[in-house]
């Protein structure tokens, strides 16, 4: 069985409510296991138990937020021996047009290092039903790729 960790921010409850409709298109391929945590309670241990990842942040002043940014911080140096190399996708809340969240993580992905498998899911402004869809399918998407051996 495969593992698959959504890691998360959230403020406003806007991120939170993509991260659970992720976790839930996730957890519909029944072959990958999946864990949901916000980012300030994630540790190297479960990054370390995990197959793939899925990173959610809300856009803070054109950027990831800064608890995603400490998860990294506290994750980088530790996980180098490991040479994850896993594949890795990102869901953003914006107000604006969140590619500078985009580029921040992806610059950090690179270094663990971690592989971009799907372009980022990005809900700008007000959340509709549309994007909680598209996140639960993002997540499926992400879990069955997981299961079929495509990551």
């Amino acid at each position: 069985m495969k593992n698959l960790l959504v890691i998360y921010h959230s403020q406003s409850g806007n991120t939170e409510m993509l991260a659970q409709a992720v976790f839930n298109g996730c957890q519909r391929e029944t072959a990958v296991s999946t864990k949901l945590l916000r980012a300030f309670d994630a540790r190297l241990e479960d990054l370390i138990w995990a197959d793939g990842l899925l990173f959610g942040t809300p856009e803070n002043f054109g950027t990831m937020s800064g608890a995603l940014k400490d998860f990294f911080d506290r994750t980088y140096y530790p996980a180098e021996q490991y040479k994850l190399n896993l594949p890795y996708a990102i869901f953003i809340s914006a107000e604006n047009d969140g590619t500078g969240a985009v580029r921040d993580i992806d610059r950090i992905a690179k270094g663990y290092p971690l592989r971009k498998i799907a372009e980022p899911l990005i809900a700008n402004g007000k959340l509709c039903a549309e994007y909680i869809d598209q996140s639960q399918d993002f997540g499926q998407a992400m879990a069955a790729g997981l299961a079929l051996g495509i990551f």
